[in-house]
């Protein structure tokens, strides 16, 4: 097997990591909760980084009118199909050496973490800014959303939002499929020199 092939199915084996990784991870820093507080998020759920992390931060929250952290989320439905069939995708199409279809499965990975990115800032605008009126505390024109993707001072609380193992993992699978194209490339001209 050519080396470019081998490529295309390790990098669409790297994307089933996000099955046995968290993706994302926020994380949230104050002077009363020293050691931060905050939630690892998986393809398929939010998970406390620490035990208890999303209960307290459902408490401070619903001072200020925020909904509570979902147990569950409709994406939490797609998104593990979507890696699997990608995935599957990805080493048939290595097998088969296709070097359009290469860069096809690129691009559309690379569409699939754009629409994926853009759900995760829309799903933090809504929590952030969609407030309850009732709440205890109101700061006219204060928004709570955390950063997409760095930090963010929110009141007293640093807020850091990070790309975890998983998506690491994601990110080089993608990568290395734009790299097994170009290698196909390299390795057919050669084979057109001889």
């Amino acid at each position: 097997m050519k080396k470019s092939n081998l490529m295309m199915i390790l990098g669409s084996l790297c994307l089933l990591a996000l099955f046995v990784m968290p993706m994302w991870i926020i994380t949230l820093e104050a002077p009363q909760y020293p050691d931060g507080i905050g939630m690892d998020i998986w393809i398929n759920k939010i998970e406390d980084h620490n035990p208890n992390d999303i209960k307290n931060i459902n408490l401070m929250n619903h001072y200020v009118g925020m909904k509570p952290i979902p147990d569950h989320m409709k994406e939490f439905d797609i998104f593990p199909y979507v890696i699997g069939i990608m995935s599957a995708f990805g080493v048939i199409i290595g097998v088969s050496g296709n070097r359009k279809l290469f860069l096809t499965w690129f691009i559309v990975m690379v569409v699939l973490g754009a629409v994926g990115m853009y759900d995760f800032y829309i799903w933090e605008y809504d929590y952030g800014h969609n407030l309850d009126p009732k709440a205890a505390i109101k700061i006219p024109g204060q928004g709570y959303q955390p950063p997409l993707i760095g930090s963010k001072q929110i009141l007293n609380f640093t807020a850091h939002s990070w790309p975890a193992a998983g998506a690491y993992f994601l990110f080089t699978g993608i990568l290395m499929s734009l790299g097994a194209f170009l290698m196909k490339r390299k390795e057919q001209e050669q084979n057109e020199k001889v």
